[in-house]
């Protein structure tokens, strides 16, 4: 079974690829959404969390984003803490995740973030210009201001780190999803 990385910056479009995979009977392990789950869900990173941040962190039970986010987004330091309590916790769920999926040819892992410690056997890097990706966040979250969203982007990486990570590109503006998807696919499954 190949491991698949499926990557790009925020409002490229991962989410629209993976649900095209996931129709052609691709597993998906969607790395933001679990990671959300677990924020929630799981009591050590609550416990780690809350920590860290205050009793401010959580209000009735709800991880308080707006509060974590306009804490992280202006320190680094902070930033890179409360990865150091989500990440490895998203690694272990996904590696869970993993062994319920055999007998599938590849798997996908749906996620924004990639260095050179993310395991994976083939990495997916969806495309799209950074103006086209500032629209569409701004399109399906009116509440963020595009200084917000371009903040996000300065954090992650710039399309030539994610490309040197890529053994596909997914182009997301002007092309065709399905038939780039189609490729994929073929080349995976034939190596499976």
């Amino acid at each position: 079974m190949i491991d698949v990385l499926l990557t790009g910056g925020i409002g490229s479009g991962k989410s629209t690829v993976a649900r095209f995979f996931e129709i052609l009977g691709t597993p998906v392990y969607y790395a933001d959404k679990e990671a959300n789950w677990l924020i929630e869900n799981q009591p050590q990173i609550v416990t780690e969390i809350t920590a860290l941040f205050g009793e401010e962190a959580y209000e009735n039970g709800q991880y308080n984003r707006a509060y974590i986010a306009a804490r992280v987004f202006e320190d680094t330091a902070l930033l890179k803490k409360l990865n150091g309590i989500v990440h490895p916790q998203v690694g272990a769920h996904y590696e869970k995740w993993k062994e319920t999926q055999k007998g599938h040819c590849y798997i996908i892992k749906e996620a924004a973030l990639v260095s050179k410690s993310t395991a994976f056997d083939r990495c997916i890097f969806v495309y799209a210009s950074k103006e086209e990706r500032i629209r569409r966040v701004l399109q399906r979250d009116p509440l963020r201001s595009q200084t917000a969203v371009e903040n996000i982007m300065d954090k992650q990486l710039t399309a030539e780190g994610f490309r040197k990570f890529a053994d596909f590109e997914i182009e997301n503006e002007h092309e065709l999803l399905i038939p780039q998807i189609l490729k994929i696919d073929e080349v995976l499954k034939f190596n499976a």
